[in-house]
């Protein structure tokens, strides 16, 4: 399955090792930097984005939610991109499949303890959309330097943290389960508002989907169920909540 999955390490040389063996196996599997300006998101997201996509090169954050983690991997994965997740021991194989991924280009390293940031700048140079949980914020001298990475190579990163010179925030909020009647019943969909502010669109943007959607990827809401989320404007980026209001 091409990388694979990497086993959790537990100590610091391990650790270590472990990503110098990820650089030998990034070596062999050298990729050419993509030409792409864009990477594609499902469609019912694409209106929250400029161009409709995640800008190449670039670093998101992102509300600690896997099942938005999912819903922005499905469109690139399914095109046959590679997608990475770093440090998401709890991500679930079957559901990533579920939304669509291609789990024979999926690389999971689900704990690389203090040396996250390596890991993320050395896949960087194969793959291009990477989510990482972030063990400790990243200092702005190390963000640069990521960033000067991602920019060469073309790589995306959706972090689930604050990042220094982010290129945008994009959360999910206003969960709304359906399929429970009075006292009865069954969770069957549920709706929730995805909202995207970018340098590039300062003022957010807001969508109501169902996520998960019936074939188990995003879908736009119904009409009946849609609602006005707009955001109200804001003067530049806002600072990424302390506490998101989903991380599930």
């Amino acid at each position: 399955m091409g990388i694979g999955t990497l086993s959790p390490l537990s100590l610091a040389d391990e650790r270590a090792g472990e990503v110098l063996r990820l650089r030998r196996e990034i070596g062999r599997m050298q990729r050419r930097r993509s030409e792409e300006r864009l990477l594609p998101v499902p469609p019912a997201l694409e209106p929250v984005l400029p161009g409709g996509g995640l800008l190449a090169g670039a670093v998101y954050s992102i509300s600690p939610s896997l099942s938005l983690v999912f819903a922005l991997m499905s469109a690139a994965s399914h095109r046959g991109s590679w997608c990475a997740a770093i440090g998401m021991p709890d991500l679930g194989i079957e559901a990533a499949a579920a939304t669509g991924i291609d789990l024979s280009r999926l690389v999971l390293v689900p704990d690389p303890g203090p040396r996250w940031l390596a890991v993320v700048s050395a896949l960087a140079e194969i793959v291009p959309l990477i989510a990482v949980h972030p063990s400790a914020p990243p200092r702005d001298a190390e963000a640069a330097r990521l960033a000067a990475r991602l920019r060469d190579r073309g790589s995306t990163v959706l972090a689930t943290s604050s990042w220094p010179q982010g290129e945008g925030l994009i959360s999910i909020h206003d969960p709304q389960w359906e399929g429970i009647g009075t006292g009865w019943g069954l969770l069957s969909d549920r709706l929730v508002t995805v909202t995207a502010q970018t340098r590039t669109r300062p003022r957010p943007q807001s969508v109501r989907v169902q996520l998960p959607g019936r074939g188990g990827g995003v879908d736009q809401a119904p009409a009946a169920a849609l609602r006005d989320a707009e955001a109200p404007e804001q003067e530049g980026l806002i600072a990424l909540p302390a506490r998101w209001a989903e991380a599930g």
